[in-house]
């Protein structure tokens, strides 16, 4: 049965349907997905989908809403691009700390050739957990990556020493154990991931590569043993850019910013060729986040800690549709 979806915006229903295709192309921890919309004609709320939460990797939400503000961008980016004006209010009510964010129309404004750029990224962005090739990332696009940050309220910080990343490698080791010596959240991980059926969420087994016990910054298996043994002459490159996005300050709002950061910081990768994955475990674990914080000098929180380099093309992950993005549709405010 098709779905009619209503005008919002002032975008009329095919448009809305596009914005939600792009709100649903987001990156979330394991591809959970975890946000929902509800649209009125002068008004689009975001909502934190409560159902979708992990919490043995994720028992303060804090990567929920960092998924959420990845999608919120996204539905930012969309209504530029459609000449809109997005006016957002982050965390709006006390009361319902559910709403992430309102998003009102602002009046008219073309889009800039960036934007439209950011926009043809969003459904060629893959999170690529392969391996890359051993070309470096060049100097200018590390400079985009950091103005894309910066743009959105964070700062990428290149971790580009020597000794820095000898220890930011012992640290994500260190987190990536304690992370499987706890019986809850491999049992969520492997329910998310490795999945062959189809499903519209989580991580499909051909999106990941196994580990072997040489690999510096790779560490986790994504496959659930569903994939046969790596091929010879595919091994993972022994120094990708790794980065780690900060914010300036800590909080929901402050998670709910860093999504938006990190998801320009995606698009503009997936523009400039390049590609990128998660190194999750670095700031899951808390005490391990806490000794990113103190290894690259920072007062400002670690949010997301990434990989980045020239890679091949990888299939895309299944993602909802978008009448199943929507909640209670709203009457005219």
């Amino acid at each position: 049965m098709m779905t009619t979806f209503p005008e919002a915006l002032g975008l009329a229903p095919e448009q809305v349907e596009a914005l939600l295709v792009a709100v649903g192309q987001a990156p979330s921890l394991h591809n959970a997905q975890p946000w929902r919309l509800r649209l009125g004609r002068e008004v689009v709320e975001l909502y934190a989908d409560p159902d979708r939460r992990l919490p043995a990797a994720d028992p303060d939400d804090r990567e929920l809403r960092i998924g959420c503000g990845a999608a919120l961008y996204n539905l930012r980016l969309a209504l530029l691009c459609n000449g809109i004006r997005p006016l957002v209010t982050v965390l709006p009510d006390v009361d319902r700390p559910e709403l992430l964010a309102v998003v009102r129309r602002g009046g008219r404004k073309p889009p800039t050739p960036e934007q439209l750029q950011l926009l043809r990224a969003v459904p060629l962005r893959r999170t690529n957990r392969h391996p890359y090739a051993d070309e470096p990332v060049s100097r200018p696009e590390q400079s985009a990556l950091r103005r894309a940050a910066l743009d959105e309220g964070g700062w990428l910080e290149i971790v580009d020493d020597p000794g820095l990343r000898v220890a930011l490698r012992d640290i994500a080791a260190r987190a990536h154990r304690a992370q499987m010596a706890d019986a809850a959240f491999r049992g969520e991980f492997a329910r998310w991931t490795g999945r062959t059926d189809g499903q519209a969420d989580g991580v499909p087994a051909i999106a990941g590569t196994p580990a072997e016990p040489q690999d510096r910054w790779v560490l986790r298996d994504y496959t659930g043993g569903n994939r046969p043994a790596r091929q010879p002459g595919k091994d993972f490159e022994p120094e990708p850019l790794i980065a780690v996005l900060t914010t300036h300050f800590s909080g929901p709002a402050a998670e709910v910013q860093a999504g938006q950061a990190l998801q320009r910081v995606l698009l503009t990768a997936t523009a400039e060729g390049l590609a990128t994955s998660f190194l999750s475990h670095v700031v899951e674990v808390p005490q391990a986040r806490e000794e990113v914080r103190r290894l690259i000098a920072g007062t400002r929180p670690p949010q997301a800690v990434l990989r980045i380099g020239h890679g091949w093309a990888v299939p895309p992950t299944s993602r909802r549709a978008p009448a199943d993005l929507i909640g209670k549709q709203m009457g005219t405010t």
